[in-house]
């Protein structure tokens, strides 16, 4: 009786292969390309806008990879009254300057809410400031 040697199974065609490698490729960059498209939506639709006037108390930029400019605007309704907090950030460069300036006045800060952005790489908030305005006490 003479053995005979295994029978591998037979490898699929390699013009299989590189159809099914292309396939997955596609994929990925239609993955990436429908994450690009939802970031740029989120980011130019703007769920809610608004103004909301107080003192800038604290403004800094912070982050470690993703620097952002991140404050905290002082309300009070009544003087005397404990004051509401309302944190936001700021993308613009100009209007942070402008922010930094009026630092200790009364100022009106006109903003859009942006929700459902997948990272804290566009700002730690929902609530984006995009104008400021001096008011007069």
């Amino acid at each position: 009786m003479s053995a005979t040697p295994p029978v591998a199974a037979p490898r699929p065609p390699r013009r299989w292969r590189r159809s099914l490698f292309r396939y997955l490729i596609g994929l990925f960059f239609l993955a990436v390309l429908l994450v690009a498209a939802y970031v740029w939506l989120a980011l130019s639709w703007s769920f809610a806008e608004g103004e909301r006037a107080g003192f800038v108390q604290k403004f800094s930029r912070k982050g470690w990879i993703c620097k952002t400019w991140e404050g905290e605007l002082a309300m009070a309704n009544l003087p005397g009254a404990m004051p509401e907090v309302w944190h936001f950030t700021v993308r613009d460069p100009m209007v942070a300057v402008r922010i930094n300036d009026s630092m200790g006045k009364r100022v009106s800060l006109h903003y859009e809410q942006h929700r459902g952005l997948p990272t804290t790489c566009f700002g730690e908030t929902d609530y984006f400031v995009v104008d400021v305005k001096g008011v007069e006490p």
